[in-house]
């Protein structure tokens, strides 16, 4: 008997450890965005791997907010996208795979934000619709090539509702009017600006506070 509750009490520790390291993630390394100290970032136009064709400028036209909150030197999205199409790239992907030195040789920028959608737009249900939006970014050094910080974020238009009121009738009616909504509005955006707020904020394993926050420097990393 002993040995048998010896070998569940070391099962629960182990099923307890996996728990814990499922809730609580190691907090990132920041060793190489400390010693960067980026003071402006060159936001590039996201690559786009949903279907949605409004999805790049959706997230692109929201991604200097939070970053210029954070306290960074954000160049203009209007300015950035006019210069590339004036050197002859149009696309996302050629963009990207401009080398981080000449990009640094262009604008003048410390780092570059790569940002990569992965989903944009509505999923539709039985009796259900939602709009999700989910996103990657990678920070690069432009001097050294380096990355600095790399990270993702999701947003739903459903997080919080109630979906369960008013029966199965109740839910037939809100998916169509959904539905309608869905496909004549722009439904994604306000979504869409919740997730790069998400993922470029200063916030626990995000990006750091840049030189123009009052918490520069202030503390290792945004605390909980």
């Amino acid at each position: 008997m002993r040995k048998i509750f010896f070998r569940l009490g070391a099962l629960c520790c182990v099923a307890a450890l996996f728990t814990g390291c499922a809730t609580r993630p190691a907090p990132y390394d920041y060793t190489a965005f400390r010693e960067s100290r980026p003071r402006s970032i060159l936001v590039l136009p996201p690559l786009n791997n949903s279907p949605e064709v409004a999805a790049t400028y959706g997230v692109y036209s929201q991604a200097s907010f939070p970053l210029a909150e954070s306290g960074y030197y954000v160049f203009p999205v209007t300015l950035v996208d006019e210069t590339f199409k004036q050197n002859g790239l149009t696309t996302a992907g050629d963009i990207h795979a401009v080398p981080p030195a000449k990009l640094r040789e262009i604008f003048g920028a410390d780092a570059a934000l790569y940002i990569t959608i992965t989903k944009y737009g509505a999923v539709y249900t039985v009796l259900n619709s939602e709009v999700v939006v989910s996103a990657k970014a990678r920070l690069v050094d432009l001097k050294s090539g380096k990355l600095l910080w790399e990270g993702s974020a999701s947003a739903s238009s459903e997080e919080g509702k109630n979906n369960n009121a008013g029966g199965i009738i109740g839910a037939l009616v809100t998916a169509v009017v959904k539905q309608v909504i869905n496909n004549v509005t722009d439904s994604s955006y306000p979504v869409a600006g919740t997730t790069t707020a998400r993922l470029l904020f200063a916030r626990p394993n995000g990006m750091l506070y840049g030189p123009r926050s009052p918490k520069y420097q202030s503390e290792q990393a945004p605390q909980q």
